[in-house]
C-alpha cells in the first residue's frame, strides 16, 4: 500500500489531527452525497440530516481510533493482508455499531429506518470501501512526502560527498606517493576516483543496477586497500546467479562500505576484514555487509546516521514497504543487511561472475 513511513510501519498514522478531520470530512461528504442524491423516494429533513450527520461522524470517528491503537500490530502483516485485516476492522465496527443504533431507534420511537438487514448490511460495505479509499489516499501522500523527504536526503549526501575533504585529500596524497613508484597503479586509482566522485555528482538522480553498485563499491573499496594497506581485507560471497541488472538507486552499497571502513577498520590498530554476502532466497536480494567494530561505549562519536536513513527511505521508495535495512552491533562485529523484492518479469541475471 505504501513505502514504510519514518517510524518502519507501512499502514498510515490516522493519531494525526489532520488526518482524523479529514475522516470525519469524509464521512459528512457522503452524507452530502446522499441528500443531493436525485431519489424522490426519500424524504429528508433538518432532522434526519442531523441524525444521518451524527451517525456517520461517529462511526468514522470509532473507526480512525481503531485503526490508530490496531497501527502498529496491523503494520506487522504483510501489505495485502494487513490492508484486508485494516478495511474488515472497520467493516466490523460499522457492522455492530449500525446494529445497535438500529436496535435504539426501534425501541424508542417508530423511527422512518429501513429494514435491520439492509441497514446493517449496507453500513459495513459502504464503511469498508470508505476506509479503503481514506487509507490508500494517505498512502499515496505518504509515499510521496517519502519521496521528497529522501530526495532531499540523496542531494544532501551526494553534496557531503563532493566536498568531503578527508577521504579526498588521503586518496590524493596516497596517489602522488604512488605517481613514481607504480605510475599503473596511480593511473587506476585516478580512474577509480574519478568514477566515485561522479556517481556522487548523481546521487539523487536516475536509478543505478546492482552490477553498478558493486563496481562501483570495488572502486571505492580498492583505494582504501592502497591507503590502508593489509589492514583492510575484503571477502566477497556471492550467488551465481544474482540480478545484475535490477534497478536500483544509486549509491546505497558503497556509503555502507564506507562506514564499515571509517568506523570500524580504520579504527582498529590491526585492522579486519570486511565481509560482504550477496544473496537471492525466494525472490529476495540479500545484501549483508559485515565488519569488526569496537563495542558502541568505547567507540567514538560516528556520525548521526543520516547516511543509513537516506538509504533506508529511497529503498522503501523504489521498492516499497518489502525493502528492509537493518544494522546493529553484535559480539565484535557490526552488520548491516539490506533486503529488497526482486520483480519476477525482472531482466534475467547474468551468469558466471560476480559482476556482467
Amino acid at each position: 500500500m505504501a513505502a514504510p513511513a519514518v517510524d518502519g510501519l507501512w499502514l498510515p498514522d490516522l493519531c494525526r489531527l489532520r488526518r482524523l478531520l479529514t475522516m470525519l470530512g469524509l464521512a459528512q461528504l457522503t452524507v452530502l452525497v446522499v441528500l443531493l442524491a436525485p431519489n424522490p423516494a426519500a424524504l429528508w429533513d433538518l432532522s434526519a440530516f442531523v441524525s444521518a450527520s451524527g451517525y456517520a461522524l461517529w462511526l468514522a470517528l470509532s473507526v480512525s481510533v481503531l485503526l490508530c491503537a490496531c497501527r502498529r500490530p496491523l503494520s506487522r502483516f504483510p501489505v495485502r493482508i494487513g490492508a484486508v485485516v485494516a478495511v474488515a476492522l472497520a467493516m466490523a465496527v460499522a457492522v455492530m455499531a449500525s446494529a445497535i443504533v438500529h436496535g435504539l431507534f426501534a425501541s424508542v420511537r417508530e423511527a422512518a429506518l429501513p429494514g435491520f438487514g439492509r441497514f446493517v448490511g449496507g453500513s459495513g460495505p459502504v464503511v469498508g470501501l470508505l476506509t479503503g479509499i481514506a487509507l490508500r489516499y494517505f498512502s499515496v501522500i505518504d509515499r510521496w512526502q517519502g519521496q521528497v523527504a529522501a530526495h532531499a536526503r540523496a542531494e544532501a549526501d551526494a553534496l557531503q560527498a563532493r566536498i568531503r575533504p578527508h577521504f579526498l585529500f588521503n586518496s590524493m596524497n596516497m596517489i602522488a606517493t604512488l605517481l613514481r613508484r607504480d605510475p599503473v597503479v596511480a593511473e587506476r586509482a585516478v580512474l577509480d576516483l574519478s568514477d566515485l566522485f561522479r556517481a556522487a555528482l548523481g546521487a539523487g538522480e536516475g536509478t543505478s543496477t546492482l552490477a553498478e553498485e558493486v563496481s562501483l563499491a570495488e572502486r571505492y573499496l580498492s583505494i582504501e586497500q592502497l591507503r590502508l594497506g593489509d589492514r583492510l581485507q575484503v571477502n566477497w560471497h556471492t550467488q551465481r546467479d544474482l540480478p545484475w541488472t535490477l534497478p536500483m538507486p544509486r549509491l546505497v552499497l558503497q556509503p555502507v562500505l564506507e562506514n564499515a571502513v571509517l568506523h570500524g577498520i580504520s579504527r582498529l590498530p590491526e585492522g579486519g576484514t570486511i565481509d560482504v554476502h550477496l544473496t537471492l532466497e525466494a525472490g529476495v536480494l540479500g545484501i549483508e555487509v559485515a565488519n569488526p567494530s569496537l563495542p558502541p561505549d568505547d567507540a567514538p562519536a560516528q556520525g548521526a546516521g543520516h547516511a543509513q536513513r537516506s538509504i533506508a527511505q529511497r529503498l522503501g521508495f523504489a521498492f516499497g514497504p518489502r525493502a528492509r535495512m537493518r544494522y546493529g552491533w553484535n559480539g565484535g562485529r557490526y552488520a548491516c543487511t539490506i533486503q529488497v523484492p526482486v520483480p519476477t518479469d525482472g531482466a534475467a541475471p547474468v551468469p558466471g561472475g560476480r559482476t556482467p
